[in-house]
């Protein structure tokens, strides 16, 4: 990964962490797992990301099954 892409990764876990998740998790990592458990403001957030990243279709489901696969160490 670039280190430009690295530095956006960073953030979007900060974020994610100032919003009440952990920094082992992205925000649309979260926006999926949550919205699959029918939280309801997740739903439209999932949605929203998933616009923001057009060229990506289902961006937040392709990115919670990455860290899925590929888990930060703790």
């Amino acid at each position: 990964m670039s280190m430009l892409l690295d530095a956006l990764v960073w953030i979007d876990r900060v974020v994610n962490r100032l919003t009440g998740g952990t920094f082992y998790e992205t925000l649309s990592s979260r926006a999926y797992r949550m919205d699959v458990r029918n939280q309801a403001v997740w739903g439209w957030t999932a949605k929203a990301i998933n616009m923001l990243f057009f060229w990506q279709p289902d961006h937040c489901k392709k990115q919670w099954e990455h860290e899925q696969a590929h888990p930060l160490k703790k």
